[in-house]
Parts: C-alpha cells; sequence; structure tokens
C-alpha cells in the first residue's frame, strides 16, 4: 500500500532552516508528482510547493518563493523540502501528498525565538 511518511521537522529560530523528508514507498514512486502542504493551527492546508514526476519542474506558492527549495531523489523514493529563512508564520504541520488523496502523517515545524 502507499507510504508516505515526512521526516524533519522541529523547533527552529526565525531566519534559521531546516530540511523536511518524505519518503515513499508501495508505488513506483518516479511515475508521480508530489506536493508539500501545511496546515496552521485553526487554518486550512495549503499548498506550499508541487514536483514533477522527474523533478524538472516546481512550482511554489508566493508566500515561500525564493525561501523553499523542493527536490526528489528517484533512486532513493525521497522527496525533500530545503526551508531557508524561516518565519514564525512558517509555523505548522508539513504533509507530503500524491495524487488521488495519499497524505503522510505529517511533520511539524515550529518557528521561535
Amino acid at each position: 500500500q502507499v507510504q508516505l511518511v515526512e521526516s524533519g521537522g522541529g523547533l527552529v529560530q526565525p531566519g534559521g532552516s531546516l530540511r523536511l523528508s518524505c519518503e515513499a514507498s508501495g508505488f513506483i514512486f518516479k511515475w508521480y508528482a508530489m506536493r508539500w502542504y501545511r496546515q496552521a493551527p485553526g487554518q486550512e492546508r495549503e499548498l506550499v510547493a508541487s514536483i514533477s514526476s522527474s523533478g524538472s519542474s516546481t512550482t511554489y506558492a508566493d508566500f515561500v518563493k525564493g525561501r523553499f527549495g523542493v527536490s526528489r531523489d528517484n533512486v532513493k523514493n525521497t522527496m525533500y523540502l530545503q526551508m531557508n529563512s524561516l518565519k514564525p508564520e512558517d509555523t505548522a504541520v508539513y504533509y507530503c501528498n500524491r495524487d488521488p488523496n495519499y497524505w503522510g502523517q505529517g511533520t511539524q515545524v515550529t518557528v521561535s525565538s
């Protein structure tokens, strides 16, 4: 069965960096586009970034452009989200996603001094 497991979250100070990972199993990873979403307390889940199956095409939400970078390793069946210049408003649970409706359990990112 499809499994997506996020890791790499934690507590970081404003201006700091984190790298999230999403390890995939149960399907042919290189065939599928993948996405990162996030959900802050009391807010709806929102799309952060997406990456094509080959990794050649990426898109970002305006609020992370220039700060976050999405990538993937189709040999390791893993997607990454490099997050730089983190802000308190980036605090959320981050989820990886694959169509049609597969989600990981999420990893908490807290940006606070």
